[in-house]
């Protein structure tokens, strides 16, 4: 038996409507001895990036699409330019649900939630011819998002011809399409006029698609999509009209017996509990990654439907595969896996001069600022640092950090860097970060080092408040062809999930929500387990707890996205190709920011950069303190500016030492003013002692106690080997920063200290700790 390619499968990113996610398609495209298989998520390339990596591990070819849902009459039929056809009853098919047909848009639902007209035709869009054929498919997706109908439509005919004269691009359209709607309604006239522009515009990239799902209305000759009556039709319309056609089965779900959790989701998408006494209303089950045998056999039958003979079952088969091995998209070569793309060295002021000697000529000035400029110490390790960044191609990511500081602190904006990034001098000399890594002991390694390919991650604190201002700002600079927002996937946890579940199988209301809200907040695959393990639980869910339906429902929707939202500090920069690499959408809110439909883990493995511009309150707390002293005494004050305010303030420690420090970052809480008292704090270091230590690894080492033990002189410093005695002196024989275990793993093995920071990281991933240890 010879393989099979699904060319339309959706997962669990169509929201609401796919069962699966894309990690498992793939996983089942490989046991089921598929070479190739398709993510073509619902006005989406979201689950691409991920479907990729797993296609990898899997061995198998990830084909790319979209399905899309297309304005009606965007591209008039045959002789009627810029008209609609009528579509009285008995002159074509009712829309999905008895909805009105026409433009998608809104409807106030009876019981809360914003019920979506899903009555827009849709066609399927495939990625081909490599790194064009992907740009095509992201900016298609990007129109479709630009309409004002509140639900993804492609309106814009220009983006269509845009399309098709870059070429790229495969279209199948299926029984969901206008031409697929025609045939379903009996009217291969009609079907004819609306297939006309199509080919017109699209020529030999032009499919239609034959898909065959068992109905159990199929005995009433019911037309509906996926019924073998209209299979059967579009097959033999392809062959009337001299278009290929494809046999696809518009998969939803990875396994057989999954279509009871496309019957929730179809519920909780339109609203309405499932009705098993609707025929047609309930998923036929068929909806799956079917193997090749199995597409085989439905080939055959839907030729065997049309009156041909087999011969056509096996041109159908065949058609569907030199389709897929036109659809050719590299992951690495043309979606940009593994390489960077950062902003155009003249937005970042390297205009006539390399980046790299732009970022040299900006470190040596702040070393002269700084009164750095005879340490030699500090010239050797900006050197370092210096050429790992430039081994690396990576200056032209910090003079772009820093332009987007410099324009914050320009705009009166309190800003500095947080994290691992504090660790680099190059970081420091370029304003992006306050602290001194040499004084204060930290490691460039930790950051960036030659043995870490990926980005690194620098974290910029802002004003909660004015937040907003800086991602103004950065679009300004760089250009909404350069800039755009991360999305956040919203998952089903249990809470929502239960909520659904609970819609679907008509339970009350009420009780649906009282049984939602007495579970704690944790995954939706956890809940029989809290059910068994939380008595409290028990009492509220008395006459559901055996209710298998329900609690395997509930179990089979966790992690599914069911919703997209803005990351709430991600910021994605690149060059003005950004908008080849991912779809872009405008976030929800007044501002509307153009955000990018790949979460904070897909960007980064598509080389954007990322920022994390996180609003801190109290970095607004401290603005809103000097704007108040100015304006009660006219002084203004630099909190930044030793000179202004010295720090080690004795008064100000000795109110520290006392706890009470409600209000005060990071040692309000009570867990944090308790271990204030016992440590007595007295210097700055100290301070970052006690934050380091009020963490879950340190209390549950019970690393406290002998830290505040040898501190107070209650018992003398211990040391595991002497040769560690000057990296753990300073806190007492206690491991208690990253960079005294990158210090000790490099000391006592001899290895370099980039060697160590993934041994150090690794330790903190349970799969990998054998591997450290065996090392």
């Amino acid at each position: 038996m010879s393989g099979f390619t699904h060319l339309h499968a959706v997962s669990g990113f169509s929201l609401r409507y796919g069962a699966s996610h894309p990690e498992r398609l793939a996983e089942r495209a490989a046991e089921r001895g598929m070479d190739a298989v398709a993510l073509t998520d619902r006005d989406t390339l979201a689950g691409a990036v991920r479907f990729a990596r797993a296609c990898a591990g899997a061995g198998v070819r990830p084909i790319f699409g979209a399905g899309l849902a297309v304005a009606e009459n965007v591209l008039p039929p045959a002789g009627r330019p810029g008209r609609t056809e009528p579509h009285g009853p008995g002159s074509g098919p009712s829309a999905p649900d008895g909805a009105d047909r026409g433009t998608a848009r809104r409807r106030t639902p009876v019981r809360g939630g914003a019920f979506i007209d899903e009555s827009a035709p849709r066609a399927v869009f495939l990625a081909r011819d490599g790194a064009a054929g992907w740009a095509a498919l992201c900016r298609l997706v990007s129109a479709a998002h630009t309409g004002e109908s509140g639900r993804p439509l492609l309106d814009d005919r220009g983006a269509l011809e845009r399309s098709a004269a870059d070429g790229g691009l495969t279209v199948l359209l299926g029984p969901d399409s206008e031409t697929g709607r025609a045939l379903a309604a009996g009217r291969p006239d009609r079907a004819a006029r609306l297939l006309a522009p199509w080919r017109e515009l699209y020529g030999d990239a032009l499919r239609l698609e034959v898909t065959h799902h068992r109905r159990p209305d199929e005995a009433r000759g019911a037309t509906a999509p996926g019924s073998l009556r209209l299979a059967a039709r579009t097959l033999g319309f392809a062959a009337e009209q001299g278009v290929p056609a494809v046999l696809t089965n518009a998969v939803r779900y990875a396994d057989p017996g999954q279509g009871p959790v496309a019957d929730v989701l179809d519920s909780a998408r339109r609203l309405v509990p499932v009705d098993p006494r609707r025929p047609g209303s309930l998923n036929s089950g068929e909806g799956w990654l079917k193997g090749p045998r199995e597409m085989a056999e439905t080939a055959l039958r839907v030729a065997e439907a049309a009156g041909f003979r087999r011969e056509a079952a096996h041109r159908l088969l065949a058609e569907t595969e030199r389709t897929a091995a036109r659809c050719l998209v590299d992951p690495q070569d043309d979606l940009g896996l593994g390489t960077v793309h950062f902003p155009e060295p003249r937005l970042v002021g390297a205009g006539r001069r390399t980046a790299d000697r732009v970022l040299r000529s900006r470190c040596a000035a702040g070393m002269v600022l700084r009164g750095h400029d005879r340490d030699r110490r500090r010239w050797e390790r900006l050197e370092d640092e210096l050429r790992t960044i430039e081994r690396l191609g990576f200056a032209s990511y910090f003079l772009t950090v820093a332009r987007v500081v410099d324009d914050t602190r320009a705009l009166g904006i309190r800003v500095t860097a947080r994290g691992s990034g504090a660790g680099s001098l190059v970081n420091h000399l370029l304003g992006i970060a306050h602290a001194d890594p040499v004084e204060h002991g930290l490691l460039m390694e930790r950051f960036l080092s030659e043995r870490r390919a990926a980005l690194p991650d620098i974290d910029i604190d802002v004003e909660s408040a004015r937040r907003l201002d800086v991602y103004r700002a950065i679009f300004d600079r760089f250009g909404a062809d350069r800039v755009a927002t991360v999305a956040m996937p919203e998952t089903y946890r249990v809470r929502h999930a239960i909520r659904d579940v609970g819609t679907a199988l008509g339970m009350d209301p009420a009780e649906t929500d009282r049984l939602a809200k007495a579970f704690p907040h944790i995954r939706a695959r956890e809940a029989r387990a809290a059910l068994r393990e939380l008595p409290e639980l028990r009492e509220v869910a008395a006459g559901h707890g055996a209710d298998e339906r329900l609690w395997g429902l509930v179990e089979a929707l966790d992690g599914l996205p069911r919703g997209i939202a803005m990351h709430p500090c991600g910021v994605l920069l690149s060059d003005a190709s950004m908008r080849d690499r991912t779809p872009v959408v405008a976030s929800a809110g007044p501002d509307g920011f153009p955000m990018s439909q790949f979460d904070k883990d897909d960007v980064e493995e598509l080389g954007l950069l990322k920022l994390d511009v996180l609003g801190v309150r109290m970095q607004s707390a401290m603005a809103h303190a000097v704007t108040e002293i100015e304006r009660a005494t006219g002084e203004r004050l630099d909190l930044d500016d030793p000179g202004q305010v010295a720090p080690g303030d004795p008064a100000t420690y000795e109110l520290i030492r006392s706890a009470e420090t409600l209000g005060c970052f990071q040692i309000e809480s009570p867990g944090q003013r308790d271990l204030v008292g016992r440590l007595q704090p007295a210097t700055f270091h100290d301070l970052v002692v006690d934050i380091s230590l009020f963490r879950p690894g340190p209390v549950a080492a019970d690393m406290v106690r002998p830290f505040i033990e040898a501190r107070h002189g209650r018992r003398a410093p211990r040391y595991p080997h002497p040769d560690l005695e000057p990296t753990l002196r300073e806190t007492h024989g206690v491991v208690v920063f990253h960079e005294q275990i990158i210090q000790i793993l490099s000391v006592m093995t001899g290895c370099d200290r980039g060697l160590a920071d993934e041994a150090r990281r690794a330790l903190s991933v349970p799969e990998r700790q054998g591997r450290v240890r065996a090392w």
